[in-house]
């Protein structure tokens, strides 16, 4: 039987984070994960500032020509554009599989012990089976996303979630038109951009119709689909399903779940794998003083502000006249815009947009 501290099931960003996070702390750390490296995954691939600030906590780095500078958030939907400049510091869009290769490689280079297409079978007690391989670990931390096993195993299924959202990712071969990431909002769906490098864009759509596939749905937007009329496709189309999903619990005994295995937020707020890393440094944490209850408070406290983002940009999901009231509103007020945004990349608390969101609310009902 092998030994180990902190067994970690799941090697994907969430998973590399929450080992880096562990290593860090001096734990000696082993991941396992069925897959092959990089590993790849349908998602927007931005990285808000504060997710960038989490980043750097595990000591990572993105080296130059490695992403593409993200300076703000731009929407457009009914004909009207407002767009505003992150707050302090710009964020990063940056490729998946160049993300997870980076991770891997420190996760690596730290000591963390990578089993890469190794599938875990079970887990009992303080044991971790590997088919006829079994681990001895103190800590078992489940990494293994939306449709997790460890959360399975563990007995933490228990769960609330709002309505399921597909999404469709592909990318192209153009030169970013802006530093923004864009939400392109329409009536069925919405969409989004943001650029990886000098030469190439990701493109998703997301709606409620599982049967709305990417070419289709960019048709509703014009402009977009316009600039992507004659760009040479550079990846092929990943699905995902998405929303926003809260768990009762995110710890039973010696079992800890990060990233999408303890709760997902809806990629509408580009917060998923921020949220992760935050989780991943905060269960670093509570691993030292050997006391999940806090790491359970911690995982409430993080996940707030990205749930309450999702839940108010969703009210403009498939609502065409309030999202002209809401753009109008913003036109008019560009403050509040750069303040809510200010909000949602945690530059300011909830206290100080409150006033805001009375004069966004003040703003719809007269525009």
């Amino acid at each position: 039987m092998s030994a180990t501290d902190v067994f970690v099931i799941g090697g994907g960003p969430a998973g590399l984070a929450a080992a880096i996070a562990t290593r860090q702390k001096g734990f000696r750390v082993t991941v396992a994960d069925g897959s092959r490296p990089p590993i790849d995954k349908a998602c927007g691939e931005a990285l808000m500032p504060d997710a960038l600030l989490a980043f750097e906590r595990l000591g990572l780095s993105i080296p130059a020509g490695e992403a593409s500078l993200l300076g703000g958030v731009r929407f457009l939907g009914a004909g009207l554009a407002m767009e505003a400049a992150f707050p302090s510091a710009n964020g990063l869009s940056i490729r998946r599989t160049t993300l997870h290769r980076i991770m891997a490689e420190r996760a690596a280079a730290m000591g963390v012990e990578l089993l890469w297409q190794t599938v875990v079978t079970g887990i009992r007690g303080n044991e971790v089976r590997l088919g006829n391989r079994t681990f001895h670990s103190e800590w078992i931390v489940g990494a293994d996303g939306v449709n997790s096993r460890v959360r399975r195993w563990a007995n933490l299924d228990k769960q609330r979630h709002s309505r399921f959202r597909y999404a469709f990712r592909r990318h192209y071969c153009a030169r970013p038109w802006t530093d923004r990431m864009e939400i392109y909002w329409g009536k069925r769906s919405q969409a989004y951009t943001s650029p990886v490098n000098d030469e190439e864009v990701c493109v998703a759509v997301a709606s409620h119709d599982p049967e709305l596939r990417l070419d289709e749905g960019l048709q509703e937007f014009p402009e977009l689909h316009e600039r992507l009329l004659r760009a040479e496709a550079t990846s092929t189309e990943r699905g995902a399903i998405s929303c926003n999903r809260k768990l009762a619990r995110v710890w039973r005994g010696n079992i800890a779940l990060v990233g999408d295995a303890s709760g997902t937020v809806d990629p509408i707020t580009g917060e998923g794998i921020g949220l992760a890393f935050r989780q991943a440094v905060a269960l670093a944490d509570c691993l030292v003083t050997g006391n999940l209850g806090d790491y359970e408070a911690a995982h409430r406290r993080l996940a707030w502000r990205p749930l309450m983002m999702a839940r108010l940009m969703l009210m403009l999901d498939g609502r065409p006249w309030l999202q002209r009231r809401t753009l109008s509103a913003f036109l008019d007020r560009p403050e509040v815009f750069r303040r809510l945004l200010a909000l949602h990349v945690g530059a300011i608390s909830p206290y100080e947009a409150a006033f805001d969101g009375l004069t966004l609310g003040w703003g719809l009902l007269r525009a």
